[in-house]
């Protein structure tokens, strides 16, 4: 993809971390949970909770049309969303800690996403995901991946969304207010291991396929 279209992604990438990152700054100041691992991090405040869901929609929306504005194919434009999300998200952690005390480190405890339910994490694991979720999007603007490899990723993250959402789901059948006091203590980091590994298939075989090409060619020839 032309350089001039990666530079406008970046840029836009850049400014949409920033703004995501100062967003949730005021929201948690507001409540008084810019660190959200402490009792009720989840706080009942009237008219904030709708807001926030409908801006995290919003977000995925934006990086979505991002990709779709960028790319000039749909495998391309689908590697240009992955690749913005991904940066977005790293980004986003980075600028945070800019902002304020929080997090310290990568080991801290987030609520990542609220939808379907809260989904609760080690600020690495998500950063872990966002980093394939780059070398992915940008292999695919040049490449393509077999259904098998895609298929993996799916189940993968299938399986890191459970690991993420395996402490509120099962509070679920308590009420909204259960789920809202969720407060993890072990992250499931041998589920989250696998997820990894399956995500990563599709990047794997994109960077491996050329070698792979090249190392039959150079049999060839020697024959």
């Amino acid at each position: 993809m032309e350089r001039r279209r990666w530079t406008s992604v970046l840029l836009f990438t850049v400014a949409m971390a920033w703004m995501e990152a100062a967003t949730v700054f005021y929201l948690r100041t507001l409540v008084d949970r810019v660190d959200p691992y402490q009792p009720q991090p989840l706080p009942i405040s009237v008219g904030l909770g709708r807001a926030e869901l409908l801006r995290e929609a919003a977000t995925l929306v934006m990086l979505w049309s991002a990709g779709q504005l960028a790319g000039r194919t749909p495998r391309a434009r689908l590697g240009v969303s992955l690749a913005a999300f991904g940066l977005w998200d790293i980004l986003y952690y980075a600028f945070l800690r800019t902002l304020g005390p929080w997090p310290l480190s990568v080991w801290d405890w987030d609520v990542l996403f609220l939808l379907p339910l809260p989904w609760w994490g080690p600020v690495l694991a998500p950063v872990a995901i966002a980093a394939l979720m780059v070398a992915t999007g940008a292999l695919l603007t040049r490449r393509s991946a077999s259904s098998g490899a895609w298929a993996a990723a799916a189940a993968g993250a299938l399986l890191a969304l459970w690991v993420f959402m395996a402490d509120t789901s099962a509070a679920a059948p308590q009420g909204e207010a259960a789920v809202r006091a969720v407060l993890p203590v072990r992250f499931l980091w041998g589920p989250f291991g696998l997820a990894l590994v399956l995500l990563a298939a599709p990047a794997l075989q994109m960077a491996w396929a050329p070698r792979r090409h090249a190392a039959l060619a150079l049999q060839r020839d020697a024959v």
